[in-house]
């Protein structure tokens, strides 16, 4: 085992151990444990009583974060040429087709998300081996094949993210950064878990959000009370 820094030293000094903290305790309490010299993403992760390996306990969605992620998110936009100033005008980093296709083919994929639309869905689905592995294939649920370009495009920059569960019953994602005020680090997370509440599948039983932990990029994790979610 490593040795701890003087860094998880103290931040390790400020968590209360088996303490289990409401959202607002843990949200003020991540910024005050993280000593990154750069401004450190703040991750949520929530264990469902889901069993993933059913088809009807599969947990995936989308939701779009009152505050964003923080993150400058990098979108190309898969359309025909009638499509390409709608994109541009949404805020698209890359627009095009054929060229960009056979970028791709070439091994480039450097974006964050990938939107087109379904007319050219044949040519984006023979992408799928490159994209897929990276989790940037297109895909209807998550509104990222679509006809309404424009749209599609701006909420992705506004900080509209898609999440699925794991093998392992958990959700993971980012929720913003450290720099953002505790305040919007709950709006965000309230926002996230709420979201995964609406999408418990009938077929889950028992206790459905089972554990909460926040952490940033090099933090320790919080343990956060479930409940207190909801609380105002």
């Amino acid at each position: 085992m490593g040795r701890i820094t003087k860094n998880q030293k103290l931040a390790l000094a400020k968590l209360e151990k088996g303490k289990i903290y409401t959202l607002k305790e843990g949200s003020a309490l991540v910024k005050e444990i993280t000593f990154t010299k750069f401004d450190a993403s703040v991750d949520i992760d929530v264990r469902l009583g889901v069993d993933p390996r059913k088809a009807n306990q599969m947990v995936r969605g989308v939701v779009t974060l009152p505050h964003g992620t923080g993150k400058e998110v990098r979108v190309l936009a898969l359309v025909t040429p009638d499509k390409e100033q709608e994109a541009k005008d949404a805020g698209a980093d890359y627009v095009g087709l054929d060229d960009y296709v056979e970028k791709i083919k070439g091994g480039w994929t450097d974006v964050d998300v990938i939107i087109t639309m379904p007319p050219v869905m044949g040519k984006v689905g023979a992408l799928g081996r490159i994209l897929g592995p990276r989790g940037l294939m297109p895909n209807p649920k998550s509104g990222t094949v679509t006809m309404e370009i424009g749209k599609a495009v701006a909420e992705v920059k506004a900080g509209k993210i898609d999440f699925k569960v794991d093998k392992f019953g958990i959700v993971h994602t980012s929720i913003g950064k450290v720099s953002f005020t505790a305040e919007k680090l709950v709006e965000n997370a309230t926002e996230f878990v709420n979201t995964l509440i609406k999408l418990k599948p009938s077929a889950a039983k028992g206790t459905y959000v089972k554990s909460i932990f926040l952490s940033s990029t090099m933090s320790p994790g919080i343990q956060v009370e479930p409940k207190s979610v909801s609380e105002k």
